[in-house]
């Protein structure tokens, strides 16, 4: 019995579309490692996004002045969409959401002569977050103060969240890391200078820059 003959066009056509799927799939690095730049950005804007969410919940409860709640609304909807989709980024690589890498290793050198580990939790050394103090104090602000106190920390919190950002795309040419990265640069970036805006109107300045001066 002879064996079917095989169109040579057909088998390549196979070929070319499977390495498409596997490209569209993995992109052009394959799946990240745990202790790659994309999983840390990943876990770590996670975390720091968690904490934006957080404080705007608080100042939007207070019942502040329209353009306040809304931008905290705002806040709320976007960060915990970004939050989720670096979750399911992570589920979909196989990882967890949680690593025995410090904060922000993948930033500072990590497997490249980085500083020792530190406690996995330890955010505060994430650029920009709140200290424990801080948000005890947004907490237990009257409204007035309350809106001035969320703008100078969410300000921060946002260069912070810039910062975080550009170092991802010193670090990965992977397309959906990047593109959220670049994304957060924006977003972030105008909403600072909104927010200077509305803490102006307020009598108030925002806290000294973290952001290294260009």
């Amino acid at each position: 019995m002879e064996k079917p003959v095989r169109n040579p066009v057909l088998v390549v056509c196979g070929v070319l579309v499977l390495a498409a799927a596997a490209f569209l799939l993995f992109g052009r690095g394959g799946t990240p490692g745990d202790t790659s730049a994309e999983a840390g950005f990943a876990r770590d804007m996670a975390a720091h996004h968690a904490q934006a969410v957080d404080m705007s919940f608080i100042v939007r409860d207070k019942g502040p002045a329209p353009e306040i709640r809304n931008l905290a609304f705002d806040i709320i909807t976007t960060q915990s969409n970004q939050r989720g989709m670096f979750i399911g980024w992570l589920q979909a690589w196989g990882l967890g959401q949680v690593s025995d890498q410090r904060p922000m290793a993948w930033m500072s050198g990590h497997a490249h002569g980085g500083t020792p580990m530190k406690p996995v939790d330890s955010v505060a050394e994430m650029p920009g977050m709140a200290s424990a103090a801080e948000l005890t104090k947004l907490k237990q602000a009257t409204v007035t103060q309350a809106e001035v106190l969320y703008l100078q920390l969410m300000i921060r919190h946002h260069e912070g969240g810039v910062e975080m950002a550009q170092g991802l795309l010193k670090l990965s040419d992977r397309t959906e890391v990047v593109s959220m990265a670049q994304k957060i640069i924006d977003g972030q970036s105008a909403e600072i200078k909104l927010m200077t805006d509305l803490l102006r109107q307020r009598g108030a300045q925002p806290y000294p820059s973290i952001l290294p001066r260009q």
